[in-house]
Parts: C-alpha cells; structure tokens; sequence
C-alpha cells in the first residue's frame, strides 16, 4: 500500500473540491509509503500528519465557504462534521500517536480512520452538495421490515462500496464464506432506557480486498492493521446510512466497535439467533452478511 491514484467515483463535479480530494488522498499515500519505511517512519510521518491535517483545515474552509456561497440547505450539519473531525478526532488520534511515539501501529491507525472517513464522507455529505446521491427513503409500517432492510443494505452497499449486492439467505447463521475468512464488527449500540442493539457486518476478506483496491487504485492483498481501521470506520458509516432509512422508537447511541473472529461470531449465535441475519452475494467479490440481535 505504497501509492494511492485518484478514482473518478470520488468526483463530486465542483472542481476545486475534487482537486482538494484528490490531493488529500495523495498525501495520504504518501504518508502510507513513508509508515513502511523503517528509516524515515517516525519523523516523516509526524511531519507528513502536520501536513495532512493543516491542508485538511484549509480545504475545509474552502468547501465550506463554496457551500455558503450555492446557499446550501445543510449547512450546518455538514459543517458539524467537519468541525467533529478537526476539533476531536485528529486530535485524539494525534494524542495516541504521540502517546506511543508516532509507532507504526499507532500511524495505521490514524491513515485507516483518514480512508474509511474520506470515502464516507465524500460519497455521503460531499456528493449531497451537488446533489449526486441515493434518493431517500424511509421504511414505513405498512411495508415488511426485512424487505426493507433488504433495500437499505443493498442500496448503501451501492452507494458507499460501489458493488452488486443479491440477496442469498434471509436466514444466515453463521456458515463460512466461500474463502473461509472474513473480517467481522459488532456494533454495540444502547438506548437511555437500557436496551442493547448488536449488529454484525461480516466481510468476506477478498471482498474488502477488492473494494480498496478499486478505492485506492492499486492491488491490496493482504488484511493489515490500516485495512481493518478502514473498515472500521467505514463500517459505522454504512450504519449510519442504514439507520436513515429507519425511524427507531428509542435513541440508540453507539458504545462501541469490536473487531471478533469468525468463530467468536458463531458462538454468539448458538447462543442468540440473530432475528434479523442476511447473506449477500457481491458476485466475484464475495460474500457480505449483515445481522442484528436486541434485547437488555
């Protein structure tokens, strides 16, 4: 993972704005070479991420004045993301680098979470300013809740990793993927009233192998810490996009993101079976399971 190329998708049509995401992704290529580099690692990546995150704050303000000046109707929420990413994350990723003395793992993880919330954020918020985005919908009563969910997984699936989803089972549990290796979340979220929703996402490692291949432009082949950081990120970010397509009685709040084997994920079904567990097919890319359990 020593180059990262500009891919089109990411083009939202205003050309400053492109030329700004494509120069962010170049920096972080740059800095991805630089963390595999055991003589010019530490100093080179501290002043490589000083570099990143003051071109991050310009280009920021640049988008932020452009969608003043179109009068842009979200604003304000585009801008909280921004200020979230400025004000508290790269802060505290800063805080563990230089807590750990800007270690190669501590370094993946900064350029894991800057992919994954650079592809989100780019296909969600900066597409929506031009108006390039999946036209919303939101599930109603009336309609099944698992065709809904069907809809939405697919839709997102889309949108966010640019494959072909069909739907497989509506009753997964647990069987192994084709490959027999998968990389696997459980987002743990919890209510004001005490009640837990536990979703899984379950990738087929060739899967996520071939979406950040075509994301970053070049052939990723092996699962590294930068990887599973990116798609840890990703991953509450299609959460994210799921949740909008559905009115929730409770606020549920995310606690926490565990990366689990397969076979931890297993057990828990023997012990609980997911009332909502989907299997998707993304053709050659492999296979993509989707599950959630509730209760206290």
């Amino acid at each position: 993972m020593n180059e990262l190329k500009w891919n089109e998708r990411f083009n939202i049509g205003v050309d400053s704005i492109d030329k700004a995401h494509q120069r962010l992704f170049s920096i972080v290529a740059k800095l991805l070479s630089l963390n595999e580099d055991s003589a010019k690692q530490q100093h080179a990546c501290q002043e490589g991420i000083k570099y990143f995150k003051n071109y991050t704050i310009k280009h920021f303000a640049d988008e932020e004045a452009y969608m003043k000046s179109i009068n842009y109707s979200d604003f304000d929420i585009h801008k909280s993301l921004h200020d979230n990413l400025r004000d508290n994350t790269i802060p505290a990723l800063e805080k563990e680098m230089e807590s750990q003395n800007y270690s190669v793992e501590s370094v993946q993880h900064f350029l894991g979470f800057c992919i994954g919330w650079l592809n989100g954020h780019i296909m969600v918020e900066d597409h929506a300013i031009t108006g390039r985005t999946t036209k919303k919908w939101v599930h109603q009563p009336s309609e099944d809740k698992i065709v809904s969910l069907e809809k939405a997984i697919t839709q997102t699936l889309e949108h966010l990793f640019h494959v072909k989803p069909e739907i497989v089972s509506e009753h997964y549990s647990g069987e192994d993927f084709s490959s027999g290796n998968a990389l696997c979340y459980r987002l743990l979220y919890t209510s004001s009233e005490g009640k837990r929703l536990q979703t899984y996402l379950l990738y087929e490692e060739q899967m996520i192998l071939s979406i950040l291949s075509v994301m970053l432009g070049k052939q990723i082949t092996r699962i590294d810490k930068t990887v599973t950081y990116a798609v840890k990120s990703m991953s509450q970010k299609f959460m994210d996009c799921i949740s909008k397509h559905f009115v929730l009685t409770d606020d549920f709040q995310l606690q926490k993101t565990d990366l689990m084997t397969f076979e931890q994920i297993t057990r828990t079904f023997d012990k609980q079976y997911p009332p909502y567990s989907l299997l998707f097919s993304t053709g050659q890319n492999g296979y993509f399971a989707f599950c959630v359990t509730e209760g206290k």
